[in-house]
């Protein structure tokens, strides 16, 4: 089930705003200090990305659901493939290391293309749950299953 949309806005190079605007959605999402400052480091570097190689041109939404909070960060150029996270720290002074900083902070990364655009979703596992999942957490029993 969605909470929703929390905020969508077109990339710029005022990237404090985004950091601003990503911490306060995860300070609501109950986020960690940790998750916090990862989520932030890496939406930065998802956002530096379409700065340098999209032209700027691309949209940030973040949202929310009872599991995840995750910033979806789209650029308009669409050239960059699911596959681009590396499984190995780069070299240094080599183009990816943002890439790499994404996948290993988040609990989540993905690339995926949509409509000739790409979209960078970077998630964390929300620590508060729902009233319903708790309820429901609550009526299972290991050894019957749901009651």
């Amino acid at each position: 089930m969605d909470v929703g949309e929390l905020a969508t806005w077109p990339v710029s190079d005022d990237l404090g705003r985004l950091r601003e605007l990503v911490d306060g959605s995860a300070r609501w999402a109950g986020l960690s200090d940790r998750q916090r400052e990862d989520l932030v480091l890496a939406a930065s570097e998802a956002a530096t990305n379409v700065l340098e190689h999209a032209r700027g041109r691309g949209q940030v939404r973040i949202w929310a659901d009872e599991e995840f909070l995750s910033v979806d960060i789209f650029d308009d150029v669409g050239q960059l493939a699911p596959d681009a996270f590396p499984q190995q720290r780069p070299v240094p002074g080599r183009n990816g290391l943002g890439l790499w900083v994404m996948d290993q902070v988040c609990d989540e990364a993905t690339i995926t293309r949509l409509d000739g655009r790409s979209r960078v979703r970077l998630r964390m596992r929300r620590a508060m749950r729902s009233a319903r999942a708790l309820l429901a957490t609550a009526l299972w029993s290991p050894r019957r299953g749901r009651r």
